[in-house]
């Protein structure tokens, strides 16, 4: 059995993630944590890490990068793994998260979804393959209430096509600001924001005379729960370092 801190509960991703929890028999949540309460949840609520009593194998956030820090000396304090689900962290966050992975275990991942990391994979073939010939650009669109843009997961698609490029890319994420023709190692980055839209992603491969285009939709938030839930189980017991969707793909 593992037993889960959920950081974030009150929140929508929270509810539907303590719903997926209370269907398996491998796993439970023993608190959460959230500036909000929800008398409808059943596992104790703080405000704080400061003040959480239970003991857990992993924590599970899903909250808001504000909250990094109180989870970060939390998790490295009392060497509890901790699954990294939130999105919009600053680059100094993101170092802080990488510093924290040297105490305890982390996985780390801008989207929990197994279709969106295989569509990763695609999409570093398909640049392999294509290369220079092709331009590459990724349009992304979520719901009106999301804060952060470009989304996590469209980051992570163009760092992992980054990684295969031919040469050193450049992202741009507005080109109504200057006036010039395309470069070839541009990687074009759109953000749509509109309506209920659970999630997104296209990578388009634009060529002479022919276009690829790569897409995932998630129909509902349980995709991702789900994902966090699996690599919550994962996690348990591992050692400090960083860990990401692959990592659990490739066991």
């Amino acid at each position: 059995m593992t037993n889960i801190i959920l950081s974030g509960c009150c929140g929508k991703m929270g509810r539907v993630i303590a719903e997926e929890v209370s269907l398996r028999n491998d796993c439970e949540i023993v608190a959460g944590v959230d500036i909000f309460s929800d008398s409808s949840l059943n596992f104790p609520i703080y405000s704080s890490f400061d003040n959480i009593t239970e003991e857990a194998d992993v924590i599970i956030d899903f909250s808001n990068p504000s909250a990094l820090d109180g989870l970060l000396k939390y998790a490295t304090g009392k060497s509890v793994p901790v699954v990294i689900c939130t999105t919009g962290f600053s680059a100094e966050q993101v170092c802080a998260i990488k510093k924290a992975a040297e105490n305890t275990a982390v996985f780390y991942s801008g989207n929990m979804s197994l279709g969106i990391n295989l569509l990763i994979e695609l999409a570093k073939k398909a640049e392999k393959v294509l290369g220079r010939a092709f331009d590459v650009e990724i349009i992304e669109k979520h719901h009106n209430r999301k804060l952060d843009a470009p989304s996590g997961t469209a980051m992570m698609i163009a760092d992992g096509i980054s990684q295969v490029m031919e040469q050193e890319p450049q992202y741009v994420y507005d080109r109504h600001s200057y006036r010039k023709k395309r470069e070839k190692n541009e990687i074009g980055i759109h953000a749509v924001r509109g309506g209920t839209i659970v999630g997104e992603h296209q990578v388009i491969f634009a060529g002479h005379d022919e276009v690829l285009t790569l897409t995932h939709q998630a129909q509902s938030r349980e995709v991702f729960a789900v994902g966090s839930i699996n690599a919550a189980v994962y996690l348990k017991g591992k050692t400090c370092g960083m860990y990401d969707m692959s990592d659990m793909l490739s066991e």
